[in-house]
């Protein structure tokens, strides 16, 4: 009935911001944008031939109250898939367990787990000497809490094998928590106005924490942020048994709930966008025949909101928002300026170190092995947590509080997706320039010389890109906890009197003309002069290492967007050696896992050894692993990045090369004198924008499959939680068949080591 109620009033919200969202983009495709054109290339296919973790690790089965061994894989569209061992998982048995992490929060203790718990259900708290609902046998957990679905429950041996755990489970929530592609330029847009028009009807204004995950997961947080206090209070005093049982069934009565919810919630909202769809090819013709009339109608209609709205706002941006808005671009500059420069000291010593090794370590057979982790780098977690954790800093303090901001994480993963896109697109522009130089190079002098050069071409774009981002980045966020504060405060003397200015909209047009949507530009616009000012005015600090907005980048590499344009590079297809292509299937065998093994010391006891001894008490405390080995790669000299930095800039003097764009405020760099053209906005910054997502097949938050049921291999949609799987649809993962193979291995097989798979790093894609 809850279900029914909300999904009702939403749908409505959608119906009516699908007619302004197909306006909006059909008007945008006519008259266009301008914006400073990106320096470095985008990938057009994602990378899909990747593991990004597999490892073992232990998990608390709840059926049982056991922990139990479990190999984990992290396959390239960041679902959590859990096999009963690695033997399972190489002879491709189905996975017990498929996790989708959005929404969830990664805990590393178990004392922040049981403070969750304990507030989750008011006046039930274990007494003291009673046993808590989770004990944890080391003390290295790591918790998987939702707010509705079922809890994860894991933990491993060592301190080091949990910090890569745990930035390995983050990049998944992260990833995860933007299911909303970007790539839709109708769908998203209504859906994320909708539900901020919803929430606004209900007096919720500011960002909401959990608009993450895909559409069906999002509509089922909104229906249980209304249903579980209900649930909560009917349900809470007929729970029976001492505290830790009553806490364990509420969890288990919330996920039951939550999963019935998402059923529900897909089926409404297919059916509400089917019908739009339906509708569109109708209203997009009346788009294109009326568009004058429409955008004529439109702007009388706003001249008269603003007559009315504008001298009440302006007063209240200029007491309430203006004084603060330095401050709040101040706390975000900060941190995230702080991550970008660090992501770029990352790529400068990835391929800095490369340079070095290929050089001293025999040419291009080297550079394709290289070339092939490179290519991963922006998609491997503990390499890039450097980057990420600069976020961590952001605090907005008291004015946290006064604005109504939640919480910082959707700025803070906002800005972490930003990194590791720049990332992305530096290494890909990089592998690009470098795989059209290699015809023309002859021998290692020349390879070591191109790659400086190439690296340093790169460097200057990411600095100019980094920019652009950067200031899109602070308008938006400054728009996203600006406005919802500034409509909070002009609703009660602004918002009663809209209802008279619908009857200044053409009945034709009210399809795509909404007098709340106008509204609501009107206010944006009496804050975005002050917001764009202050971004400009930041540009100029040095310590930021922004460029001035009259400040674009001049096309030196007018060619290198049709370069973008081919095919994908296959480093060792192309410079293996082999007669003949591999095919598909033997690709996907041999697919490359991002992160690499930890090893341990030896002497530390093997998972499989531990796992019989890990509830003993006086167990043998485990040494910890030495530091993150690469097969093949030798250490690198001190000093050794300073070295080739001191090289870079005498060569840079000594040829007269194009000076560096460090700051937009030097003189003679390769900038042309035009100003950039102002940002157009069509409304308030929206939580839910992300970058687009390539998982289309990724399973429901917590959905579990038992033993002997499969995943499919490409499901068009989210399966529903706990939705069993047929026997016989399973997933077909390819079995890697290793070169490396260990006493015992023929027969009965050595228990694998703690923390990762094979020495090679390789690992297995796992399709669902």
């Amino acid at each position: 009935e809850k279900t029914g109620k909300v999904l009702g009033e939403f749908c409505r919200c959608y119906k009516e911001q699908f007619g302004v969202a197909l306006f909006n983009s059909v008007r945008y495709e006519i008259e266009g944008a301008g914006g400073p054109q990106a320096q470095l290339l985008h990938r057009k296919v994602p990378l899909e031939d990747h593991v990004i973790y597999s490892g073992n690790i232990f998990q608390y089965i709840e059926e049982n109250k056991k922990w139990r061994n479990r190999f984990c894989v992290v396959p390239h569209n960041y679902g959590l898939v859990l096999y009963e061992n690695k033997l399972a998982y190489e002879r491709e048995l189905p996975p017990r367990v498929l996790v989708n992490s959005a929404g969830y929060k990664i805990l590393t203790s178990v004392e922040q787990y049981l403070e969750l718990v304990n507030n989750s259900l008011p006046g039930v708290t274990p007494k003291s000497g009673h046993s808590p609902i989770l004990k944890c046998p080391t003390d290295f957990p790591l918790i998987l809490w939702h707010p509705y679905a079922r809890h994860y429950y894991f933990c491993v041996m060592t301190g080091k094998e949990q910090e890569k755990w745990r930035a390995v489970f983050q990049d998944c929530v992260r990833h995860c928590n933007n299911g909303i592609s970007e790539d839709s330029k109708v769908e998203a847009p209504a859906f994320t106005d909708a539900i901020r028009m919803y929430r606004q009807s209900k007096e919720q204004y500011g960002t909401w924490d959990m608009l993450c995950g895909n559409e069906t997961q999002v509509l089922s947080n909104l229906v249980m942020e209304e249903l579980l206090p209900e649930l909560r209070s009917t349900i809470g005093p007929r729970l029976k048994g001492k505290a830790p049982e009553r806490q364990r069934t509420w969890i288990q009565v919330s996920d039951a709930v939550y999963r019935m919810v998402y059923e529900l919630a897909k089926a409404q909202y297919d059916a509400a966008v089917a019908r739009c769809e339906q509708e569109r090819p109708q209203l997009e013709s009346t788009i294109r025949t009326d568009m004058d009339q429409i955008i004529t109608s439109k702007e009388h209609l706003a001249s008269k909101i603003r007559a009315f709205v504008l001298p009440k706002a302006e007063v209240c941006v200029r007491n309430h928002v203006q004084p603060y808005i330095s401050s709040i671009l101040e706390a975000l500059m900060t941190p995230t300026s702080q991550g970008f420069a660090e992501a770029r000291e990352v790529f400068f010593k990835e391929v800095t170190d490369m340079n070095m090794n290929v050089v001293n370590e025999g040419g291009l057979e080297k550079l394709v092995e290289y070339m092939e982790k490179l290519s991963h780098l922006a998609f491997h977690p503990v390499k890039m947590q450097s980057c990420y954790e600069k976020m961590d800093q952001l605090k907005l303090e008291g004015l946290q509080q006064r604005f109504d901001v939640s919480s910082t994480s959707v700025f803070k993963q906002r800005a972490q997706i930003h990194m590791r896109q720049q990332m992305d697109d530096a290494v890909y522009t990089f592998e690009t320039l470098l795989h059209q130089e290699l015809g023309k190079l002859q021998g290692k002098d020349d390879l070591c010389k191109s790659i400086q050069r190439i690296l340093e071409r790169v460097l200057k774009k990411f600095d100019y890109d980094s920019s652009t981002v950067r200031k899109k980045f602070f308008r938006e966020a400054l728009l996203q906890i600006t406005i919802p504060f500034l409509l909070k405060k002009l609703a009660p003397t602004c918002k009663g009197e809209l209802a008279k200015f619908q009857e200044l909209i053409f009945e034709d047009f009210a399809s795509f003309i909404l007098v709340e949507n106008t509204y609501e530009e009107v206010v944006l616009q009496s804050v975005m002069k002050d917001i764009m000012q202050a971004v400009k005015e930041a540009a100029v600090q040095r310590k930021h290492n922004l460029y001035r907005d009259s400040m674009v980048m001049h096309n030196s590499d007018p060619n290198l967007h049709l370069l973008g344009e081919g095919p994908a590079i296959d480093w060792s297809e192309e410079y293996s050696g082999q007669p003949e292509a591999e095919p598909a299937a033997d690709r996907r065998r041999r697919a490359k896992q991002v992160v690499s093994v930890i090893q341990d010391d030896e002497g530390a006891l093997p998972y499989g050894v531990v796992a019989e001894a890990l509830l003993q008490p006086g167990s043998p405390e485990p040494r910890q692993p030495e530091e993150e080995a690469h097969p093949g790669v030798p250490p690198s000299p001190p000093g050794a990045v300073r070295e080739i930095r001191e090289a870079l800039a005498q060569e840079s003097l000594g040829d007269g090369a194009e000076e560096r764009l460090t700051n937009g405020t030097e003189e003679g760099v390769l900038l042309a004198g035009a100003a950039q053209g102002g940002v157009t906005h069509q409304g308030p910054a929206r939580d839910g924008d992300g970058v687009p997502c390539a998982t289309a097949a990724s399973p429901a938050p917590g959905a579990e499959i038992p033993a002997g049921t499969g995943a499919q291999r490409a499901t068009p949609a989210s399966p529903v939680p706990g939705a069993e799987v047929p026997s016989g649809a399973g997933a077909q993962p390819a079995c890697h068949q290793r070169s490396d193979i260990e006493p015992g291995e023929h027969g009965e097989r050595s228990p694998p080591r703690p923390g990762g798979t094979m020495e090679s790093g390789e690992g297995v894609q796992t399709e669902f």
